[in-house]
């Protein structure tokens, strides 16, 4: 079954491979009737390459700057070949309508050229602007209805999730991140999981990054759960790494903060490599309820896991999506969930929920049509 999956992959990018290299060669035979279709195959072959090699870094028996190197080449070619192929189907759709609708200049012999000239453009184009995007910083701020809990009005709590610790430009953005956090003054900090990017060793200068997360600031303490990429064969180390940081994580566990809030973190159930004997719990297993009348706030990294919370669950705080994180994954993923992004709540009933895009990205270090983000919540008795 995986050396079907293995065939079946390399047929479609090969096939997706020759469809961009065909049409640009079309484009450009329109202005130099000399251009050979073969070399725009190869060069279109090692993209396809360069970003596989980018996913396989972490197998390969190089070195520690050479993955980093691959790592980087490797994300902007995914987001290059991602909007290339997006806008070459594009066109060929648009291309389509005007010739049916039989519009004079689709007639012209510059007019296939001109359209694989607005392709390059535009892929480059959209490029450049999602990495300028990804570097932007947006703050955003929910007031979350506690009406008949004890008052926390008084509380500030800081939402961030996905810094992927290891992808490209992870560690370049760290101090930014934790000074905007500090800046707001949080009483305590939250982090909904995928703090590292799936492999420790991704990390180019882990004293660096711990350096600079033992700075974050919460009156309360600093809390995360376990995201999806927190697993695998180096998660022992991720874990020491946020012992070392200050930062308490919460595995199927809760703790009272001042002694009148219950914040819990999960496990995820679906890590990439597993996290050795560690495995998601049910939450009656650890969890019946809160003493007293104190709220309850629950760190899950995955959206998809709200239904199995009902009445003890004041608020569920979530990651994972990245909002899609370009376009047009974000129609995906609000069609995936019953929320991919922002605030929900079903009925007056159910726990409220904030998801959030993530501070960082996973991947091709860009956003298009999502912005990284921190939350800043804040609390009242009001509905």
């Amino acid at each position: 079954m995986g050396a079907l999956a293995v065939v079946l992959l390399i047929s479609v990018l090969a096939g997706a491979g020759y469809y961009i290299s065909l049409r640009i060669f079309e484009g450009l035979s329109c202005f130099w009737q000399g251009v050979r279709l073969w070399p725009i195959v190869i060069a279109v072959a090692v993209l396809i390459i360069v970003v596989a090699a980018g996913f396989i870094r972490g197998f390969l028996p190089i070195s520690k700057p050479a993955k980093h190197v691959l790592a980087v080449v490797g994300g902007y070619a995914m987001g290059f070949a991602a909007y290339l192929l997006l806008f070459t189907v594009s066109a060929d759709v648009l291309v389509l309508i005007l010739r049916v609708l039989k519009l004079p200049f689709t007639a012209h012999h510059l007019f296939r050229g001109i359209v694989t000239a607005m392709v390059l453009v535009l892929t480059l184009a959209t490029c450049v602007y999602g990495t300028v995007n990804a570097r932007q910083i947006r703050h955003v701020s929910y007031e979350i209805s506690m009406q008949g809990r004890e008052d926390i009005s008084d509380l500030n709590v800081v939402l961030i999730s996905d810094l992927h610790l290891g992808a490209v430009g992870s560690e370049s953005r760290l101090a930014k991140i934790v000074n905007e956090i500090n800046a707001l003054e949080p009483d305590v900090v939250c982090i909904a999981g995928d703090v590292f990017d799936t492999d420790f060793e991704s990390i180019t200068d882990p004293d660096a990054a711990l350096k600079t997360l033992r700075e974050l600031n919460g009156t309360y303490g600093v809390y995360a759960c376990l995201g999806n990429h927190d697993g695998g064969t180096t998660h022992e180390r991720m874990v020491e790494f946020l012992r070392q940081a200050n930062i308490c994580l919460l595995s199927d566990e809760y703790t009272v903060i001042d002694g009148r809030l219950v914040l819990m973190g999960r496990v995820d159930g679906a890590a990439i490599g597993g996290y050795g004997d560690l495995t998601r719990k049910e939450l009656s297993e650890f969890f019946t309820g809160s003493d007293g009348n104190m709220p309850v706030i629950v760190m899950d990294h995955n959206p998809a896991n709200i239904s199995e919370y009902g009445s003890e669950t004041d608020l569920i705080l979530c990651g994972h999506t990245h909002k899609g994180q370009i376009f047009p994954a974000n129609i995906v993923t609000a069609l995936t969930y019953t929320v991919d992004y922002g605030y929900y709540r079903e009925s007056s009933e159910s726990p409220q929920v904030v998801v959030t895009s993530g501070v960082g990205y996973w991947g091709m270090p860009m956003r298009v049509g999502t912005h990284c983000e921190i939350v800043s919540l804040s609390f009242s008795d009001r509905k």
